[in-house]
């Protein structure tokens, strides 16, 4: 430790600098988003529901959370603007025929690719892995990649999200 026979210690030995900021690795936050539930943080799982911001639950977990909200919940202030399932739009998404699941990978002994998606885009076969935008339609809950998708009417050539139930809401990415 020193100080016992002329040992002199410097600056840097005994003054401590200011923590680091812990960096979040963006592609994991990503697949996160796109994987797991808003509001439980579990796998996400069929019925998937979307609010007009974008976020992903599983039904069960909305339902649980609209009839119990007394109960103490980590995560509750992503559902605060959902007051009940008029709120909410069932998604009708497209199984992606590359994806394997749980099932390939159920000793542990396989590379399990993080970035291979559930569900894909029925009009381009883009995956839906947090890389592209999508959006779904608010009167029948199909999702759509972005890039597919054509303008909302009355916008320009640009296009933008909407809430209206003719137009697409955007699901967002970032």
């Amino acid at each position: 430790m020193g100080c016992d026979g002329g040992t002199i210690p410097k600056r840097h030995e005994l003054v401590k600098g200011p923590k680091k900021v812990e960096k979040i690795d963006k592609n994991a936050e990503l697949i996160a988003r796109w994987s797991y539930c808003a509001l439980s943080q579990e796998k996400l799982r069929r019925p998937i529901v979307a609010c007009e911001l974008g976020r992903l639950y599983n039904k069960d977990a909305v339902i649980e959370y609209l009839l119990d909200k007394s109960a103490e919940r980590p995560n509750t202030e992503v559902v605060v603007h959902i007051r009940g399932m008029k709120d909410l739009k069932e998604l009708n998404l497209t199984d992606n025929p590359a994806w394997e699941g749980e099932r390939a990978n159920s000793k542990g002994d396989r590379y399990e690719d993080l970035h291979c998606a559930m569900f894909i885009c029925p009009v381009v076969g883009l995956e839906m892995n947090g890389k592209h935008k999508f959006c779904f339609l608010h009167t029948c809950g199909c999702v759509f990649s972005s890039l597919s998708s054509p303008p909302p009417p009355g916008s320009a050539s640009k296009p933008r999200s909407a809430t209206s139930a003719e137009t697409p809401s955007r699901m967002t990415t970032s």
